[in-house]
Formats: structure tokens, C-alpha cells, sequence
């Protein structure tokens, strides 16, 4: 039987957020709620992001998606968004799933959705359990990455462009930059950049999944160390490599076949009756 999808506005303190809720058509095993990733990599994942909560709710579980502040459909342009106005997002996201439904809540992000992840459990006052897709080491890297689109930009059109240093001596100094597309504002950049994986206050679960296209996949060194913290903070943790490409990052819109199972083969393993 196909899972039910509704879409709608979730109220914000300025605007609006639009959500997709993607609920099983029998009780709820336990509710997902799915955070994209930061700027053009948004868009490379949108499809994997549909694919996957419709694989989940054929399962028994209710997926919330939610476009943040600024992407997609929701309210706002990119270059007002502020890190601590996403965390918002996600908080108000989570507690509409938790007044729908007493289910575990599992918090599901995709590379800076991991991040916002983490800065958002504390507010929702539940058991944490969160199902990280390709977790980066730091909002600091994610931000020189993006920061580094500007520099490679500018070298392909032949001009002299401002280096990392100085787009970040810019953005130091309030003033908003244009990168690939989009306006990165000071607010919204300082916040990515303090962002980190850290676990949250209590215990709970973590699975991570990471791809690979190498033969004989191992976990990045990166995770392994993410795990090591994570147990030590009494979280139960495991993580799986399976193979597939960085679709976040692709020229053309792909897909891992490969996440899409590993993951809900991972959920239903912890939210067996």
C-alpha cells in the first residue's frame, strides 16, 4: 500500500516553512524528520532526500521534510538566513512531529543537515537519535569548501578574483559575499563556521552512512573518530560504508541506490516490534 504525502506552510516567526509529510498508511513506527544540506548541494539531493522518505514510509515510518529558511519554497531569501534562524526551523519542524505522534523521533540530516541536527536536539526534550548521511567534520570545512566555489569561479572566468582568506576577512567584517549563485550572508556564515558534531547532553542512538565508489570501502578516518566520541558520550553508535557517488556534488542529478536501502534496512533494524 502507498504511503499518504501531504504538503503544507509550517508557521514561522517571519514567514513561512514549507513541509512535506510523508506518513505510512498503517501506525507509525517511528517519525523521521529529514534535514537538506547547505546551498547548491540542497538541490543536488533533493531527489535521494523524496526517494528515501517514500522508502521509509512504505516502511511504517512518518518523514517530515521542511525547506529552511531561505531554500526551496519556504520564506525568505538565502542572503538573510542566519544559522541560529535554520536551528529555529528544524526545533519547530521536530515538535510538530512530536504532537503528531508519541513514536521514537529520529533526526536525519545530509552533511550540514547533520550539524543543525545536533544544534536542534536539545530544544525537542526527547531520547536522541539521529541518522547522519555523509556527517562533515566541521561547519569550519564545509564553509571553506563553499568559500573556495567563489575562488574557482573566478579563476575559470579569468579574473582576478578575492582569495578564501580574504572572502573570509569580509564576511568578518559583516559584509555579505556572492557565491555560485548565491548570497552568503555574515550572520549565516560565522554560524556554519562555530557548528560542529558534538553529541548532545544525554544518550541515545547514532548511524552514520557514508559512500563510496573504491572496491573494498572502508570508513573515513573522520567517522571513525566522530564514533569514538560519540560512545564516549554514552551514545550507541554504528555506521556502514555502501557504495555509490557523492551525488551532493555531481554534475547531473544522481542516485545511490545502494543509501537508499542500507538506510531503511538500518531503521527498521532499530525500530523492530
Amino acid at each position: 500500500m502507498k504511503p499518504c504525502v501531504e504538503a503544507f506552510y509550517l508557521p514561522a516567526k517571519a514567514g513561512q516553512r514549507l513541509c512535506l509529510y510523508h506518513g505510512p498508511r498503517t501506525g507509525v513506527r517511528a517519525t523521521v524528520l529529514y534535514v537538506h544540506p547547505f546551498a547548491e548541494e540542497m538541490n543536488k539531493t533533493r531527489r535521494m532526500g523524496a526517494l528515501q522518505a517514500r522508502c521509509l514510509a512504505e516502511a511504517g515510518f512518518g518523514v517530515l521534510q521542511i525547506d529552511l529558511a531561505g531554500c526551496g519554497d519556504s520564506s525568505g531569501e538565502f542572503g538573510d538566513a542566519t544559522w541560529q534562524g535554520w536551528v529555529d526551523d528544524v526545533v519547530r519542524a521536530g515538535l510538530w512531529l512530536r504532537a503528531l505522534s508519541d513514536a521514537p523521533l529520529w533526526m536525519w540530516g545530509l552533511r550540514a543537515g547533520c550539524l543543525l541536527c545536533t544544534a536542534a536536539a536539545p530544544a525537542l526534550g526527547v531520547a536522541n537519535n539521529f541518522l547522519f548521511w555523509q556527517p562533515p567534520n566541521s561547519g569550519k570545512l564545509l564553509l571553506q569548501q563553499f568559500l573556495r566555489l567563489r575562488t574557482a569561479g573566478d579563476k575559470l572566468a579569468g579574473k582576478d578574483g578575492a582569495s578564501t582568506t580574504e572572502l573570509r576577512q569580509a564576511l568578518g567584517r559583516g559584509e555579505a559575499v556572492d557565491i555560485a549563485g548565491y548570497r552568503l550572508g555574515p550572520e549565516l556564515a560565522l554560524g556554519l563556521e562555530l557548528a560542529t558534531l558534538s553529541p548532545p547532553p544525554g544518550s541515545g542512538h547514532l548511524r552514520c552512512l557514508e559512500l563510496s565508489s573504491r572496491p573494498e570501502p572502508t570508513l573515513s578516518p573522520a567517522t571513525e573518530a566522530l564514533l569514538a566520541q560519540w560512545h564516549g558520550a554514552g551514545y550507541a553508535e554504528r555506521a556502514r560504508v555502501v557504495e555509490g557517488t557523492a551525488f551532493w556534488q555531481t554534475a547531473e542529478i544522481e542516485e545511490a541506490p545502494a543509501l537508499l536501502s542500507a538506510t531503511r534496512e538500518m531503521l527498521e533494524e532499530e525500530c523492530a516490534p
